[in-house]
């Protein structure tokens, strides 16, 4: 047994299953070990940026890490912004990049780098493997390492000799953390707030947004009268009909001021304090409101649940119902194809457990209210802010419940960044429909322009932002990698691709001209 046998058997053990992979010459032991490994499920993408983004897709519906297999520090920085999002995500995952061998690398040869320089900003746990001998080792140490609460990004380095240098078998799967528990006196802090009589707000993130602890922050909320309030971006929550409805934290850093106006004390389950996304010229940064109170009940890494329950024990929250969205979808519609028809038509449609990842940026606005009372169904966003996860998140996604339906709701200028996801999704026969929105600009960027302050844009600044000449054609992109795809024109040939789609297995993308 080699290095990178003794890597995939130690994986398989430790319930790593999957791995997204772009190798190249470094890591072909890698690859030849894969023949040898029944347990390990291989997913081929033709880019770096695709492969991480899966990776993160796969974590938020699995639970737990895929691994990616990146050539040398280059594939690794073709892979960084989507491992980004994973970071911001809290998503377990486990990198391996492959490295010069360890007596070729003093040699400075082209493709040399510092990959621990890359791998730093995104990875709360790096190691090389010096020693085929260390290899099961490390792999075990990194596997305990990505699934420590809240969920990291462990990056081993695999130099090529390791890998076909000759070692004695994987290793035991390690021990992984547990969640801890919440400060006392800061439960202690949020009771007292939330019984002071003044206005109250608890803002949830990460694992306070499951439906075991919505639940709780909603009978919280209805015998107190605190507002309940969600992160803007969430990386996974439930909604739809017999789930908590969460409001979310407007984007804008004005609408978000205007939501948390009046509040005095503010307490934070398993997020930060908010703040705005990038800074306007003449507008605070910081969006608690002047003279609240922040408490921070749980932080990420601590378990949410025991402190809730004591809240709603201590306001006597044991007895009221959480408030749940009834199952009301909203009718078909017809007439001209807007973002409100086809928000429409997707609450109407989605299946039942279907997965939602939501890239659509501008053109998406209707969307969460009009699946609030859909089907249930689970949401994921973009996280971390760079854009182009969406469609590599709904391949993982896929792989993760390959007996679910997938839903990407895409924007066009986004989905360029990986446009390489539609091939996978065909060469896997992912059950994944993309919805892509092309207003064939970059409308959020135009927007933005304004609210910076920047002078009035002229031609060449407008052009910037613009898509057009020539015009993407996502229907002729999507066939040539394998995809079926259609044009919808108004709302009734939306409808109709949208349930056809629903029903034929595979990948299905509907281009929606706006």
């Amino acid at each position: 047994m080699n290095g990178a046998q003794s890597l995939l058997e130690t994986f398989v053990t430790a319930g790593i299953d999957v791995c997204f992979t772009n190798p190249g010459t470094s890591e072909m032991h890698f690859v030849a070990a894969l023949d040898k490994q029944p347990g390990m499920r291989a997913v081929l993408g033709l880019f770096e940026g695709v492969v991480t983004g899966a990776a993160d897709g796969y974590a938020r519906m699995a639970g737990k890490p895929a691994c990616t297999l990146l050539h040398l520090g280059p594939g690794l920085a073709n892979g960084l912004a989507n491992l980004h999002n994973a970071r911001r995500a809290r998503s377990p995952i486990v990198n391996v990049v492959g490295e010069h061998a360890t007596y070729h690398r003093a040699l400075d040869a082209p493709l040399n780098s510092d990959i621990h320089g890359f791998a730093g900003p995104v990875s709360a746990w790096i190691r090389t493997s010096e020693s085929a001998s260390t290899v099961a080792g490390d792999a075990a140490a990194a596997v305990q390492a990505a699934l420590t609460p809240p969920g990291q990004i462990a990056t081993l380095v695999l130099p090529a000799d390791t890998a076909w240098n000759e070692a004695s078998g994987g290793a035991d799967a390690l021990e992984i953390p547990g969640l801890t528990a919440a400060d006392p006196g800061a439960v202690d802090g949020a009771i007292a707030a939330l019984r002071s009589g003044e206005t109250c707000a608890l803002l949830l993130g990460g694992t306070a947004v499951t439906d075991a602890a919505l639940r709780l922050a909603s009978r919280i909320g209805r015998k107190t009268g605190a507002r309940v309030i969600g992160d803007t971006f969430l990386a996974r929550i439930g909604r739809g009909a017999g789930r908590v409805d969460l409001p979310r934290l407007p984007y804008f850093a004005e609408q978000a001021e205007e939501a948390l106006a009046g509040v005095r004390h503010l307490i934070l389950v398993d997020t930060k304090a908010p703040v705005s996304f990038f800074a306007y010229p003449g507008q605070a940064s910081e969006l608690t409101p002047k003279g609240c109170e922040v408490h921070t009940l749980s932080r990420p890494g601590e378990d949410c649940i025991p402190a809730l329950e004591a809240l709603v024990e201590a306001v006597g929250a044991g007895a009221v119902d959480p408030q749940l969205s009834e199952h009301a979808p909203p009718r078909l519609p017809s007439g001209p194809l807007t973002p409100e028809t086809i928000g429409q038509a997707v609450g109407a449609l989605l299946p039942e457990q279907a997965i939602l990842m939501n890239e659509a940026v501008t053109s998406g606005f209707a969307l969460p209210g009009m699946t609030a009372q859909a089907a249930p169904h689970d949401w994921l966003e973009l996280t971390g802010g760079a854009i182009g996860l969406g469609l590599p998140a709904a391949v993982g996604a896929a792989v993760a419940c390959p007996d679910r339906r997938v839903l990407a709701l895409q924007a066009d200028g986004s989905a360029m960044y990986t446009i390489q996801s539609l091939w996978t999704m065909a060469r896997e026969n992912l059950d994944v429909t993309v919805v892509l929105f092309a207003n064939r600009k970059y409308a959020i960027l135009q927007v933005e322009f304004m609210r910076v302050g920047a002078e009035n844009p002229g031609p060449k600044a407008m052009d910037m932002l613009d898509l057009s000449r020539p015009d993407l054609d996502f229907v002729h992109l999507a066939k040539g990698m394998g995809v079926t795809a259609v044009r919808a024109t108004d709302a009734k040939s939306f409808n109709d691709a949208l349930a056809d789609s629903f029903a034929t297995p595979g990948p299905y993308l509907i281009e929606t001209v706006l």
